[in-house]
């Protein structure tokens, strides 16, 4: 069999950073916790930005939403940018991706249209001989629903009635489905017919044909879970007592010294019209008061889907082994950025921009490559996954990648690749945009057209509940990291050509 390195690269949706077993024993994810014995644990990585369209675009180009102009949902990532699985068709690879997508919205026009909008997404006869590239993926298998949510249609669709499963519309949400929109907790489809089982089975098929035809690959399993709403079928949605979970905490006054959204959100009914510039949902900016007892029980629905989604995660591994393709195969697991679910106060997502939203789980398995049984508080960015593995594939890597090729970090040769990671929010066009600039201590974050902002040691205050922005004795170290921050802006720059000549 041909010894190109394969590539899997396995993600969850919004996953918090330290929701894997081997570091939180209130949570079980044996596999993940097999990955962490057999690899590296990163445990300082982050997204490039916390929402879905713009961190997915970074991962398959190796550039910052700025760059590849996926800014926030509601975007698409344009059918001309390069990706990383184009690079691997040229070598020589096949490349898949089963489960989660969102590069395109859930709307289409005429000078944006979108594959992944209605109606589209629910034309079932079309998905069925769908077999086109897709921003350099060879093979796709889509789904675009979390849980039960309407947005059910695409392969996902088509395998459920593949497997006679011909009522999977009164699991989910009208007007697709019948199902209860307020239904929390219990989701009563059955297992077998989770969309967790079905890119375990895809994932695993295309695995073994690619065995067979002794072809190096690069898979994506990307998978929709932990992400809300919170449901999970039996017996999961019980496997967590509410009750033994720790409660994320909180301190009253923390947000007096951070800008005004913060505390906007804690607020029972908030007015955040100032914000609004387009006529579209502005993610986290709502009250975030919530009651501490449904929270336990949110908690404890929201570990349980990891554990399922572990539990397939499992199946994919193992089938790597039956098929013995381990030892040849680089495996990543991440997210896609983080989850707030009480931290600060705070639900979910938004320009709040701490570690519970923007650091990521993140382990590498290389047997031979890759130290095992290792952690790493090297600084990485999701930015640099194409850079990385097409290093370890000793491939090219393209000039308009800005992402840092950390494939010499991984194997144990270098502490480190980095000395910051930026991450930026674009989620309207000028109400809501800030970036964040993060090195191994410090963070600060600078909104645009404001003069507010926030400045953590993180040595020293590693909860985040002391915003020193405005504070008169770090007033030099505020002007020092401003200055780093715009180098790191500068420093991120693409050089798609070289200069080849004095003019």
């Amino acid at each position: 069999m041909s010894r190109k390195p394969n590539i899997l690269l396995i993600t969850s949706d919004q996953q918090h950073w330290n929701t894997i077993g081997a570091f939180n024993p209130e949570i079980s994810t044996p596999n993940l916790d097999r990955l962490v014995r057999e690899g590296t644990a990163f445990t300082r990585a982050y997204c490039p930005n916390p929402t879905c369209t713009p961190t997915r675009s970074s991962i398959i180009t190796g550039q910052y939403p700025s760059q590849h102009g996926a800014w926030t949902l509601g975007t698409k990532l344009s059918e001309d940018a390069h990706t990383v699985g184009e690079d691997f068709l040229s070598a020589g690879y096949e490349t898949v991706l089963v489960g989660k997508a969102h590069f395109q919205p859930l709307a289409s026009t005429e000078e944006f249209p979108s594959l992944e909008a209605y109606p589209l997404l629910q034309d079932l006869a079309f998905w069925r001989t769908f077999d086109e590239p897709f921003y350099g993926f060879r093979h796709v298998e889509l789904a675009r629903n979390h849980t039960n949510e309407a947005h059910a249609g695409q392969h996902y669709a088509l395998w459920l009635e593949e497997k006679g499963f011909a009522n999977w519309r009164d699991y989910f949400r009208p007007p697709t489905g019948t199902m209860d929109p307020k239904a929390r907790h219990h989701w009563p489809i059955p297992e077998a017919y989770h969309y967790d089982a079905w890119i375990a089975e895809r994932t695993n098929e295309r695995l073994k044909k690619y065995a067979e035809e002794e072809k190096p690959f690069f898979l994506w399993a990307s998978f929709f879970d932990p992400h809300p709403p919170y449901l999970v079928p039996e017996p999961w949605d019980t496997m967590y007592d509410p009750l033994q979970l720790t409660l994320p905490s909180k301190r009253d006054g923390e947000h007096e010294a951070n800008p005004p959204h913060f505390r906007l959100a804690r607020e029972e009914a908030p007015d955040f019209s100032a914000y609004a510039e387009t006529r579209f949902g502005m993610h986290g900016f709502r009250s975030h008061r919530h009651d501490g007892e449904k929270l336990r029980k949110d908690i404890a629905v929201y570990y349980g889907m990891t554990s399922l989604m572990d539990k397939y995660i499992g199946q994919i591994l193992d089938r790597l082994d039956e098929l013995g393709l381990a030892e040849n195969t680089l495996v990543v697991f991440t997210s896609d950025h983080g989850h707030l679910f009480g931290q600060h106060g705070l639900i979910a997502k938004g320009p709040f921009h701490y570690e519970g939203l923007l650091r990521v789980p993140m382990i590498v398995r290389y047997p031979g490559q890759v130290p095992a049984g290792r952690k790493s508080a090297s600084l990485q960015s999701l930015v640099d996954f194409a850079p990385t593995v097409l290093g370890f594939a000793g491939l090219p890597i393209p000039r308009s990648m800005t992402g840092v090729d950390q494939s010499a970090v991984w194997s144990g040769e270098r502490e480190g690749a980095r000395n910051h990671v930026l991450c930026e929010n674009h989620h309207e066009p000028s109400t809501i945009h800030l970036k964040t600039y993060v090195n191994e201590r410090y963070k600060l974050t600078v909104y645009y057209n404001r003069t507010y902002g926030e400045l953590f040691d993180l040595a020293e205050d590693p909860q985040e509940v002391r915003n020193l922005w405005d504070d008169p004795a770090h007033a030099a170290l505020k002007t020092d990291l401003l200055l780093r921050f715009a180098w790191a802006e500068l420093g991120k720059e693409p050089m798609p050509m070289p200069r080849i000549a004095g003019a």
